[in-house]
């Protein structure tokens, strides 16, 4: 009898060890799944806050935090800011449907931002029909001029192609201008306490702007200043342009139109000196 007694306790005890395993099971299950969750969520708001500031901002945000002494408040840095404007915005906006309109210029800037993000720049804002973009205000970029004029290439044939499928739906053409400067400025999370915006600062973005400006009177689509000129590697075809007078500048500016690129070779001598030092 008391053998049975005892035989049916223990089986008591280990059903009542085996519901707690079974509940701890439950719960670390649910735990995982809570993790997990937790761990989508932050990945879909990391891809709703890259859609409003540059990837890696998104990212020392998500690992510092927005805090007033974080480098993301200002950094003095040299780095390359292009303006990249809509030409002739205003005259279509005359002509289209709003939303045949936004559909157009969604195309535009669609195309414009694949062109700076594949060189290795950000987009700043959309200001207007405007681009404000920055190439090494970020991370370090030895090649930030090259990459920036390489950019602008890519978004001259990204309009041709562009035109081309505008035109197939009897739609106007359109066509961009392009200026580009270098210099130092401060580089951060810019506004007030409720809206901040990461942006690049300074003498370089003025005149980048005031540079783009330009490409009406010379009749080009991609103007560079003389300091980025200085910079840039010598595959890169340029042209100098009558110096102009500009708005906010004490000194009459000099520019040059970028024509192209040199034969292939160069460009692969280039991109293997830039590996070298990648992996080094």
């Amino acid at each position: 009898m008391i053998e049975a007694v005892e035989t049916a306790t223990g089986f008591i005890l280990l059903a009542v060890l085996a519901v707690a395993l079974y509940h701890q099971w439950r719960r670390g299950k649910s735990v995982q799944a809570q993790l997990a969750a937790a761990e989508a969520a932050l990945e879909q708001l990391q891809r709703a806050c890259s859609r409003l500031a540059p990837a890696g901002v998104v990212q020392r945000l998500v690992a510092d935090g927005i805090q007033s002494n974080t480098g993301l408040v200002a950094e003095r840095k040299v780095a390359t800011a292009m303006f990249v404007d809509l030409v002739g915005f205003s005259a279509m906006s005359e002509r289209l449907d709003p939303e045949l309109l936004l559909r157009v210029i969604n195309g535009y800037y669609q195309r414009m931002s694949d062109a700076i993000d594949e060189h290795r720049g950000q987009v700043g804002s959309f200001v207007g029909d405007g681009i404000v973009a920055y190439f090494g205000a970020i991370q370090p970029n030895p090649w930030e001029c090259d990459d920036a004029v390489r950019a602008a290439l890519a978004m001259r044939a990204a309009i041709r192609e562009y035109n081309v499928e505008l035109e197939h739906e009897g739609l106007p053409p359109i066509s961009i201008g392009i200026g580009i400067d270098r210099g130092p400025g401060l580089a951060g999370l810019l506004g007030s306490d409720e809206r901040r915006e990461y942006a690049f600062i300074g003498r370089a973005v003025n005149l980048a702007a005031r540079i783009q400006t330009l490409t009406r009177i010379h009749q080009v689509d991609i103007l560079v200043s003389e300091a980025l000129r200085a910079a840039l590697a010598p595959e890169f075809i340029v042209a100098p342009m009558p110096v102009e007078a500009v708005k906010g500048f004490a000194d009459p500016v000099v520019t040059y139109a970028v024509r192209g690129v040199q034969p292939i070779l160069s460009r692969l001598t280039r991109a293997e000196e830039r590996d070298n030092v990648e992996h080094t």
